[in-house]
């Protein structure tokens, strides 16, 4: 079902002292993290504790948080290379915790391939993973000494809330009505605040002022709450070619999105009776489930409602980007990225 998000104009202010040509492009820092990715020593002893992490990395994935990480302090005027050890930290954590998560989600399949707890076992899944965030603290303790303490505050901050998340996250799944606003706040945890942290420890790196670097960071959590509903949207609604996984699957484990608690919120009737029933069990045709609930969906308006409350989200972002104080043409980069996560099909 074809849908159309509308990306909100923004216009830079000229700068004369800076230029977004001098500036690495997605791409290019794409690069810059994947070449760092691939030095990572994961060749230790016991081979069935390091053999499990390096098929975790070599899985792939966008490297959002990561490349964030090196384009808020290119940015702020830092020199990226201080940057790449605690970029890749956080990425090193982010698949930490898809590893558990897909242990606790009884999920086999981890970016088209079998999940690590399928493919060895959950206990080798739990300790390859403790070891991960071990080896995300070594790479954050590689930061200058100068922005080290800073760093590793925000990196804690941001793992202990992403657990917390996480928590939120499992409660849900036994609990019936879940409000949008109790939503939106575990989603925050799990999903923003990593997004939030990693620029705003580029900014922190880079030595933006403390007002630029709470304006990041805000920015990142909006940024991030887009990209989540985005996520959850496409999980219905993309291309399954495209998005890289069957859609529907939100749907069939009987998972409590924004669009099924906006749904629950707005039902009457049949819908409603229908739309529990489906919700209670997984014991039914998959097929006949992901139609019934996407046509129930359909009916309510509910893709409309996402589309409207990411375009809310991604405007409230941009008030503190355009906060921010360095010339307007240094945050074109980030800019278009973030455009790029906002309205994406993958």
């Amino acid at each position: 079902m074809p849908y159309t998000l509308y990306i909100f104009p923004f216009i830079p202010k000229k700068c004369l002292s800076h230029s977004q040509y001098n500036m690495h492009s997605s791409d290019q820092l794409l690069k810059i993290i994947k070449s760092a990715l691939s030095k990572v020593k994961l060749d230790g002893k016991p081979v069935e504790l390091y053999l499990p992490i390096s098929y975790t990395l070599d899985l792939g994935g966008k490297r959002i948080r990561p490349v964030m990480v090196l384009m808020a302090c290119e940015m702020f005027g830092g020199n990226i290379e201080k940057a790449v050890n605690p970029a890749i930290a956080i990425e090193i954590f982010h698949n930490f915790t898809l590893l558990h998560d897909d242990i606790m989600d009884n999920a086999p399949i981890r970016r088209g391939k079998e999940s690590v707890f399928k493919k060895w076992n959950a206990n080798v899944a739990i300790l390859s993973g403790d070891t991960m965030f071990a080896l995300a603290y070594k790479h954050l303790a590689k930061s200058d000494i100068n922005v080290l303490h800073n760093v590793l505050e925000i990196f804690t901050k941001a793992a202990i809330e992403v657990c917390e998340g996480q928590q939120y996250d499992m409660n849900y799944e036994t609990i019936e009505n879940i409000t949008i606003s109790e939503y939106i706040e575990m989603i925050r945890l799990k999903t923003s605040v990593l997004i939030a942290a990693s620029l705003k420890t580029g900014a922190v790196i880079a030595g933006a002022e403390e007002k630029d670097v709470n304006n990041i960071y805000n920015f990142g959590e909006y940024v991030g709450l887009a990209f989540q509903l985005q996520d959850d949207m496409l999980d219905v609604y993309g291309n399954q070619d495209v998005f890289g996984k069957k859609v529907g699957g939100d749907i069939l484990t009987n998972k409590k999105t924004y669009l099924y608690i906006k749904a629950l919120k707005d039902a009457k009737g049949k819908d409603l009776d229908e739309l529990k029933q489906y919700f209670s069990s997984t014991d039914f045709d998959p097929e006949e489930k992901i139609r019934v609930v996407t046509e129930i969906y359909n009916r309510l308006g509910v893709m409309d409602s996402t589309i409207s409350l990411i375009n809310e989200y991604y405007k409230k972002a941009l008030t503190y980007l355009d906060a921010i104080t360095v010339c307007e043409d240094r945050k074109i980069i980030l800019k278009k990225y973030s455009d790029q996560l906002t309205n994406r099909n993958f």
